[in-house]
């Protein structure tokens, strides 16, 4: 099982032409947008650097234009001239807004006063150009490039997230890897899945189409980058619709023969059900381009999804390190039970979790590690695919979860600090209810470990081990701080939401190239060990980029179709239905909790916020609900809905990182067991979370009629 789960050459392409098509464009476009998103802070630095170096750095960026005053002018024939011109002025019988005659006292002060001024910014002028050596001239030079940066991540941003997703798009297409609720396993479902998506590209398609001609119809300057955009979109989704077809005909040679259309639609991905669904709202209400505009909404949030997207790639790249493998066997000495060792698993998980400020992101990327673990201490299938699901549910209320900053961004009546503080309980109270539920529910299974409540017997050894698994981290513990050190020192950059999709991926490859090092200078001492040869740092970083170009065509589709389902609630306006004022703060909390668990079913995190932002917080803040309580509830009930069928997208996910067969075994495994085991992967997370979302909801009200 082991070898299946880290095999990771399932997601290489055979052929080398295909290898660099879709996985070199993908690479550079992380490291500009890594690139990019660091210059701010390089710039930053510069500035300071220039200041410290020449005094009034910001004078000297720019060539200073000379006055055009004269700074040797003769007082005496100035002060003769604006006398004329000012006894012409008081002679011009038609000049009605003449002033009074001025004294040539006065006029003489003005001149000469004129004159110092003049001077002044002679003088000022001359000292910034002898200023400007050719050091300042060079330095400069650099600092505007770097500068200009920030104005190209501003205006590229959309169009590198359009390519992106198109690319990576088009790698799950082409690899059958976006997410549906089943796989295809027959002829019948390919076809459908082929034809399904094939529809959803033409309407995509037809409706950038519609979209690019209204914005040039309505009379008004479309922005160059904004015409790119569509034109881009219109090729790309063409393009999809011939792989489509492709697919259509050519089906893989190990499909089963037959099907049903049941399953066959369960196996078509869920980004094409999503835009199908929209598609034909859009449609029949006689707006064509809805559905474009919707899906072009992505680019006002360009940067985020960037830092998806750099986000599975740091969850490819740490996959790919031994680092979470010694972070296990810290616990391994302690022998723990199956159900203990999962509870570890899920609350350690969070931590990584809240920099991320996505499960799935946090499933896809170390998924199949925390599967193996809970696997090898024992536990059935069903519990260890559970945690799975759960090891990134946690950690979205924990600082410095970008989820909660974008809620506050949005929302006035609340601070990350009120946000952070009320979700460390949050996750205490999930982390102990997980923790019940499994216990309680918990079922003994043969293995080789012993599974006593207690720890191991022989302390002595238990501790010793525990010592002995701390020492290989000690490494990572400083290369972790020596690098954050110099961000911080060189570029005064700490990890925070805001800088960790910059500064993780730097983080990883220093890592990844110290294994490589520490593996070589390891077989050099032991030639004669079982050591394996780590592949190189390119080859890794090559791996982890095509491993990672699936899963963010996977994520960001799903995304951007998911935003098109926000717009049908939002045109059809169904959150008008709900009504304006509740009888009791009771009623209304137990009303938006069924609509936000609804929500979290269908949406990414994101734009249910946006959604929920604009729709639903005011009706909770009129009904008597807490804003802070309120995002708390909003936050649970979304975890509840990743975790929910009929899509349940964690699970999902965590399908796709153990692999089909650790799915099949887990049913067979069960086999006239009880209903809770039979499908308690699915359970466990759902009465975890409803549980805490209950708690979450209603505890406060109760404390409150107290």
């Amino acid at each position: 099982m082991v070898d299946v789960l880290m095999d990771q050459t399932t997601y290489l392409p055979k052929s080398q032409a295909y290898r660099w098509l879709s996985t070199l464009p993908v690479l550079l476009i992380l490291v500009v947008v890594v690139l990019l998103n660091t210059s701010h802070k390089i710039h930053a630095q510069l500035l300071q650097f220039g200041g410290d170096t020449w005094e009034g750095y910001y004078q000297l960026r720019i060539d200073p234009v000379a006055p055009p005053c004269n700074p040797e002018l003769d007082i005496e024939t100035a002060l003769q001239r604006a006398m004329r011109e000012q006894a012409a002025s008081v002679d011009d019988e038609f000049d009605l807004l003449a002033a009074e005659p001025v004294s040539p006292d006065v006029l003489r002060q003005s001149i000469v006063a004129a004159q110092k001024e003049c001077r002044f910014r002679v003088d000022r002028y001359n000292s910034i150009v002898e200023r400007i050596t050719p050091n300042v001239k060079t330095f400069r030079a650099i600092e505007k490039w770097v500068a200009d940066l920030g104005e190209v991540r501003m205006r590229a941003s959309g169009i590198m997230l359009a390519v992106l997703v198109l690319i990576c798009g088009g790698t799950a297409l082409f690899r059958k890897h976006h997410i549906s609720l089943r796989p295809a396993l027959t002829v019948l479902d390919y076809r459908v899945s082929a034809v399904a998506q094939m529809l959803a590209f033409g309407i995509l398609f037809s409706s950038m189409v519609s979209f690019k001609g209204v914005a040039l119809s309505a009379g008004i300057n479309v922005i160059p980058e904004h015409l790119v955009l569509l034109w881009i979109w219109i090729i790309g989704f063409g393009s999809a619709i011939g792989i489509c077809v492709y697919q259509f005909i050519k089906v893989p040679v190990e499909a089963e023969k037959g099907g049903n259309i049941g399953s066959a639609i369960l196996a078509t991905p869920l980004y094409a059900i999503f835009t199908l669904i929209s598609g034909s709202y859009f449609i029949l209400d006689g707006h064509a381009s809805g559905i474009g505009i919707y899906i072009n909404q992505m680019m006002e949030l360009a940067s985020l999804m960037l830092n998806v997207a750099l986000y599975v790639l740091i969850g490819m790249l740490l996959k790919r390190t031994d680092m979470a493998q010694k972070v296990f066997d810290v616990f391994r000495p302690f022998n723990l039970r199956p159900e203990m060792l999962a509870v570890v698993a899920v609350a350690v998980s969070a931590i990584p979790t809240a920099y991320t400020g996505g499960s799935g992101i946090f499933v896809i990327a170390v998924g199949s590690l925390v599967y193996m673990e809970v696997r090898r201490a024992g536990a059935r299938r069903q519990l260890a695919l559970a945690a799975t699901a759960m090891s990134g549910s946690l950690g979205v209320v924990l600082r410095p979860c970008l989820l909660v900053v974008i809620v506050a961004a949005l929302n006035n009546e609340v601070t990350t600090d009120q946000l952070f503080s009320w979700g460390v309980k949050v996750f205490l109270l999930t982390t102990a209810l997980f923790a019940f539920y499994a216990f309680i529910s918990s079922k003994k299974v043969t293995t080789n470990a012993d599974e006593s409540l207690s720890i191991n017997e022989h302390k002595g050894e238990v501790w010793s081990g525990f010592v002995q698994a701390l020492k290989p981290l000690i490494p990572y513990v400083i290369l972790i701080a020596a690098t954050l050190f110099i961000y911080a020192l060189v570029l005064a950059a700490y990890l925070d939401e805001f800088s960790a999709p910059t500064v993780l991926p730097v983080l990883l490859i220093v890592i990844l190239a110290y294994e490589r090092f520490a593996n070589k200078r390891e077989r050099q001492k032991n030639p004669t060990s079982n050591l394996e040869e780590k592949p190189s740092l390119f080859t890794t970083l090559q791996s982890s980029t095509s491993e990672a170009s699936v899963h963010i065509g996977a994520l960001l589709m799903l995304m951007g179709t998911t935003m098109t389902i926000g717009g049908v609630i939002e045109r059809a306006e169904l959150m008008a239905l709900l009504p304006a004022e509740f009888s009791s703060v009771w009623m209304a909390m137990l009303l938006l909790v069924t609509i936000l668990v609804l929500i979290g079913m269908i949406m990414d995190p994101y734009g249910a916020v946006l959604l929920v932002s604009a729709s639903i917080a005011s009706i909770a803040y009129k009904a008597g609900i807490d804003p802070i309580h309120f995002w708390m509830v909003t936050l649970v009930a979304f975890e509840l809905g990743y975790l929910s069928p009929p899509v349940a997208l964690n699970h999902l996910l965590t399908r796709q990182v153990v692999g089909e067969e650790e799915i099949r075994l887990s049913k067979l495994e069960t086999v006239g067991e009880s209903f809770w085991y039979r499908h308690e992967k699915i359970l466990l997370p759902l009465v975890t979370m409803a549980t805490a979302l209950v708690i979450v909801a209603f505890g406060p009200l109760v404390w409150a009629e107290m």
